[in-house]
């Protein structure tokens, strides 16, 4: 009988080590998880803040569940783990927009499948190698994307209005100055009444292309006027 308390006072410390090294680390995945959203948050990206710290800790509870499920019935301790990945990459798939030949949200994508490898680490109780991964996600989408811009590599999509005559004109005109950068309108819109013609179009391309393009749509006498109505940059 001296035994029974002696067996639940040990029962009762190695539940709390276990519940105690659970806890930690959930809170160190919601952390790194969130230091990496903050980021995507304050630039406007659709996997913000809430996003990545549910990426982040969802990743961790799963690897921690895998642990102790095989830990205690038995089993392959990796099996439910190995599941993140394929739902990660179907979430990673979700965030891709694919619209007449442009691509966006690759970055998105990319930095969901390494904030889960993230919240993988901080469940298998790896904190440095965790810690160590989000400095990197935060050096490489913080100062490499500073670094794109200044040197004009990042790719964007200007929206851009012009009025003429007519519609016919006008947008033929818009398609030779594409044709003389390359460049395509997407997005096309056409409004006005007769003899005066509003067409609006979107371009993809890098910042230099887009320079050039406006610089071509100023210079052209057809049109009665330019206007550029704002720029969204592609990751």
């Amino acid at each position: 009988m001296a035994d029974i308390p002696q067996a639940i006072n040990a029962l009762g410390s190695h539940m709390g080590t276990v519940l105690s090294t659970t806890i930690a680390r959930l809170v160190v995945a919601a952390i790194l998880g969130g230091a990496i959203g903050l980021e995507r948050q304050l630039r406007h990206k659709p996997a913000g803040l809430r996003t990545n710290i549910f990426i982040c800790f969802g990743a961790a509870m799963y690897t921690v569940l895998s642990e102790q499920l095989a830990g205690s019935f038995g089993g392959d301790h990796t099996r439910v783990a190995a599941q993140i990945i394929p739902g990660i990459g179907f979430i990673g798939a979700g965030s891709i927009l694919h619209a007449r030949g442009s691509i966006t949200g690759l970055t998105t994508a990319a930095t969901i499948f390494v904030v889960a490898s993230i919240g993988m680490a901080t469940g298998g109780g790896l904190y440095v190698t965790a810690l160590f991964a989000t400095i990197v996600i935060l050096i490489a989408l913080a100062l490499l994307g500073k670094l794109e811009r200044h040197f004009g590599m990042k790719s964007m999509r200007v929206t851009y209005e012009v009025t003429g005559a007519s519609a016919e004109s006008v947008l033929a005109e818009a398609n030779r100055v594409l044709d003389d950068v390359q460049s395509t309108m997407q997005n096309v819109r056409v409004a006005g009444a007769p003899g005066h013609a509003r067409v609006l179009f979107s371009v993809d391309g890098p910042h230099e292309d887009q320079e050039q393009i406006n610089i071509l749509l100023h210079q052209s006498t057809l049109f009665s006027t330019v206007a550029s109505l704002g720029a969204v940059e592609h990751e």
